[in-house]
């Protein structure tokens, strides 16, 4: 049982985080993927992810070698970039002991990276970041409009029950099994812990991998963020974005639908054709098509050529989810927010 032991100050402070936190998500998709539950659904989503998966993320699992991920990792920004410079500008202090700690039960050594990494060299450095970008684009990017409008409809979800019930109600309510009690907040959780915010307050972040009890991370001098389950967990529905997705990709062709999902951000032709594992040619002729329907822009920056998404484009993306309600509430259309 967690208890945070909140003082007047720390109520004031409960916030809810306005926007998902890319590497927090990613840290509780990679442990769905890597653990053990032998769901049907679940498994069909890690057999596609694991052949889709590139090599170059394959040092994210050392990373986590028993299910634990050291702490440097738990980064809460909503800006991709920002939170994987976030990691590099981790205390070696830190990064040291939550390697000594997450292998300290691990049978086998630590790879020659994992010791690199906690001598402080660069190189390491360079292969986490590879590994977590190249996780985060294949495992979240083609769901990341799904994950913000989730998010979006949670964040509504909370502040609205909030407003009519009080916050100290509204936490009491947010994880099952958890209560409010003499001024602390009862959670379920590994161990027994007491946790004194002291006046830091706490920020709320719901996951839609993470099916398991809240996870808090309690670092010095910043609030507590608190990471909980909301709903049934992503890979359960993608099965029905799925079917959605053939009938869209029947329409514009598999291809163009997935180059549409990766225009999200700027890419060049030649990226498009490595990512797709197609000639320039084709990626040429497929952003030609998408663009005269008003679905891409396409710019020149120098000798670049660079393709980036519509709204119209993103809004026929957005369009193809049809996020299930959560906790057996009918869906509401939420206003797009953008990636």
């Amino acid at each position: 049982m967690i208890r945070i032991r909140f003082t007047t100050a720390d109520l004031a402070r409960v916030r809810f985080a306005s926007r998902p936190a890319p590497l927090q998500e990613l840290n509780a998709a990679m442990s769905t993927l890597c653990g053990h539950d032998d769901a049907v659904l679940l498994d069909r989503w890690r057999r596609r992810l694991f052949r889709s998966l590139p090599a170059s993320a394959a040092p994210f699992a050392d990373l986590v070698p028993a299910g634990e991920a050291p702490a440097f990792i738990d980064v809460f920004s909503d800006n991709l970039a920002d939170g994987l410079d976030t990691v590099r500008a981790s205390h070696p202090d830190l990064v040291r002991s939550e390697l000594e700690r997450v292998y300290v039960k691990h049978a086998s050594p630590p790879p020659s990276w994992i010791r690199h990494l906690h001598r402080g060299d660069a190189d390491a450095w360079q292969l986490l970041h590879r590994a977590q970008h190249a996780a985060f684009e294949t495992v979240l990017r083609p769901v990341w409009p799904l994950i913000q409008d989730l998010h979006h409809q949670e964040l509504v979800r909370y502040a609205v029950d909030a407003a009519e019930r009080g916050i100290g109600a509204s936490l009491a309510g947010l994880v099952p099994g958890s209560r409010l009690e003499d001024g602390a907040w009862h959670l379920e959780g590994p161990g027994s812990r007491d946790i004194e915010l002291g006046g830091r307050g706490v920020v709320l972040l719901p996951s839609f991998h993470w099916t398991g009890h809240p996870l808090v991370a309690d670092l010095p001098d910043r609030p507590l963020f608190v990471t909980y389950p909301a709903g049934p967990g992503l890979p359960l529905s993608l099965v029905e974005a799925g079917r959605s997705d053939e009938a869209l990709a029947g329409v514009l062709g598999r291809t163009r639908l997935e180059i549409l999902l990766l225009l999200a951000d700027e890419h060049t032709t030649s990226g498009l054709a490595q990512r797709l594992r197609v000639s320039n040619a084709t990626a040429s002729a497929h952003t030609a098509a998408l663009r005269g329907a008003g679905l891409i822009t396409t710019i020149r920056a120098g000798r670049a050529v660079l393709h980036r998404r519509t709204e119209l484009g993103s809004l026929l993306v957005r369009r193809r989810w049809l996020p299930p309600g959560r906790r057996g509430e009918g869906h509401r259309q939420s206003a797009p927010v953008a990636p």
